[in-house]
C-alpha cells in the first residue's frame, strides 16, 4: 500500500490532537462541511479508501492549513483498517489524542474544545481510566438527539450522569465518528478490529475497552450532526428509530454482531437485547423491502461466516 504523502521527518508535531477522516466516494460538499470546522481547531489527515473522485478533491483538501497528510489507498481496505492506518500515523508523530471521523458528519461549534474540556473534567472527578469521550449525536434530518446508553441496567439506561457531572454521562458505547481517544488508551486496549471491515467496529472496541477496566463518557459539550444509515421515506427510518443500509452492508452488520455475541467481553445485557432486535430488524427488511431477496442472502451469509472471524 502507498505510504502517506508526508514522511515523518517532514512534520514536527506541536499540537495535542489530530483528527483522522476516512473517506469513500465522498460527497464533496458534505466533506468540506466537515473539514472546515476541523481546520479551525487543529490538525487532521485524510485516509481515502479508493474513491473515484479523490484526485479531483485533493486540491481542495490541500487548501486547509491544518491538513497534514492525505493517503490515497487506491482500494477499499475497509473502515477498520483505514482507521488503524490513520491512528498509526498520529501515534508516530507524538500526538496525545486522536479524533476519529466518518465523512458524513458535521461537528458543531468548538467541537474539539468541548471534548477536551469534558475529558479533563471527567478525569478530575472520576476514579477510573477513560478510554474515550464522544459527542452528543444529533440527527440533522430530525434534530433528534441520541442518548448515551449503558447495557447493564433494565431501567434508567440512558443519560446517566458520570461522577456527578452536569454535562457528562456514562456510556457503554460511542459511535466512531466524533470520538476522541487518548493514545495511551489505544496502546492498552488495542487497535480497531480489522476483519470487521465496516460495521460494529466501534461497538467491539468499546466493549473491549470496558472489559479492561476503562470508562467511556459522552458529553453535551460537543454536538455532532450525524445520520446513521441511508435516507428513506419510511417513517421509522426518518424518525431515527431504525437505521437502514444497502443489502451488501447488511452482510457485515449481520456477520459482525453474531460474532460479537460469542465474545467473552460483550456485555450480557447488550447481547440479550440485541438478539431480538436483530431478528426484528431482519424480519422488517424481509417483509417490507423491495430488495428482500438480496437482504435475505446477505443476512444468511453473514450469520454463516461469523464463525470464520478471529476471537
Amino acid at each position: 500500500m502507498p505510504e502517506l504523502v508526508q514522511p515523518l521527518t517532514e512534520y514536527a508535531n506541536t499540537a495535542a490532537h489530530c483528527a483522522v477522516v476516512i473517506t469513500y466516494q465522498p460527497d464533496p460538499t458534505a466533506l468540506l462541511k466537515l473539514l472546515g470546522p476541523l481546520d479551525k481547531e487543529g490538525d487532521f489527515i485524510v485516509i481515502d479508501n479508493g474513491s473515484d473522485n479523490i484526485d479531483d478533491l485533493e486540491a481542495s483538501l490541500r487548501v486547509y492549513s491544518h491538513c497534514k497528510a492525505i493517503e490515497k489507498l487506491g482500494e477499499n481496505i475497509g473502515l477498520a483498517l483505514a482507521l488503524n492506518r490513520g491512528i498509526e500515523w498520529v501515534k508516530a508523530r507524538g500526538y496525545r489524542y486522536v479524533l476519529l471521523f466518518d465523512q458524513d458528519s458535521r461537528p458543531g461549534d468548538k467541537f474539539t474544545e468541548g471534548l477536551l474540556a469534558a475529558l479533563a473534567r471527567a478525569e478530575r472527578e472520576g476514579d477510573r481510566r477513560l478510554a474515550a469521550v464522544g459527542p452528543r449525536i444529533m440527527n440533522p434530518q430530525t434534530m433528534r438527539q441520541t442518548p448515551f446508553k449503558v447495557f447493564n441496567r433494565i431501567f434508567g439506561r440512558s443519560d446517566r450522569s458520570y461522577a456527578g457531572l452536569i454535562k457528562e454521562y456514562q456510556a457503554d458505547f460511542l459511535i466512531t465518528s466524533g470520538t476522541l481517544i487518548p493514545i495511551e488508551a489505544l496502546r492498552d486496549v488495542g487497535m480497531m478490529k480489522a476483519d470487521y471491515f465496516i460495521d460494529n467496529i466501534d461497538l467491539e472496541w468499546c466493549f473491549r475497552a470496558k472489559s479492561k477496566g476503562y470508562e467511556l463518557i459522552g458529553t453535551d459539550d460537543a454536538i455532532l450532526y450525524h445520520a446513521i444509515g441511508e435516507r428513506s421515506d419510511h417513517p421509522w427510518v426518518r424518525s431515527g428509530l431504525v437505521a437502514q443500509h444497502k443489502p451488501s452492508r447488511t452482510y457485515y452488520s449481520s456477520r459482525n454482531r453474531v460474532h460479537l455475541y460469542g465474545a467473552s467481553y460483550a456485555p450480557l445485557g447488550w447481547t440479550l437485547r440485541d438478539i431480538p432486535r436483530f431478528a426484528l430488524k431482519a424480519l422488517w427488511l424481509l417483509l417490507t423491502s423491495s430488495q428482500r431477496a438480496a437482504y435475505a442472502s446477505n443476512i444468511r451469509r453473514g450469520i454463516r461466516d461469523a464463525r470464520e472471524l478471529t476471537r
